[in-house]
């Protein structure tokens, strides 16, 4: 006997029963599918995540060599002394950061309050403010006494 002949066969209670443990297998299958494809997404920001530490490390690490040699191409240029070069090299630092901070400065100076958030919300305060709630129905309190001594008995 065929699936399809069995079908035929089945009651509607047994068609039911099996058409609601299908649908629930499908629904386990996709949740565990969804948990799959999750786990290699988070794996791969881990790992992302790592080598981005890792090469910010890296320029950290590599920033007093690349200052050093920077100070040591100033002296085998100029003629300098090498003290001098060093303080060219921090005098440059603190004028790169100076810049950055000036520009941080003037960005965080355009950061304004989201006007509109606030004047929707204050609008919304004040629509509520005059809304009255809706009365209750009456409820019968013989009738409702009645039905909480039945359903207790």
């Amino acid at each position: 006997m065929s699936a399809a002949e069995d079908g035929g066969n089945r009651s509607l209670g047994q068609l039911v029963a099996s058409a609601t443990s299908e649908l629930s297998a499908l629904v386990h299958d996709e949740i565990a599918l969804a948990k799959a494809e999750l786990r290699q997404d988070v794996k791969r920001a881990a790992i992302g995540s790592g080598a981005i530490i890792v090469a910010g490390v890296l320029i950290l690490f590599s920033l007093p060599v690349l200052s050093f040699a920077l100070a040591y191409g100033f002296h085998a240029w100029t003629d300098l002394g090498l003290v001098w070069c060093f303080l060219i090299v921090g005098g440059i630092y603190w004028l790169l950061a100076i810049v950055l901070g000036l520009s941080a400065v003037a960005k965080f100076k355009k950061v304004k309050p989201p006007q509109k958030s606030i004047d929707s919300a204050k609008q919304t305060a004040a629509v509520l403010s005059n809304v009255k709630p809706h009365p209750r129905a009456a409820v019968d309190t013989h009738v409702a006494a009645a039905d909480v001594t039945r359903s207790s008995a």
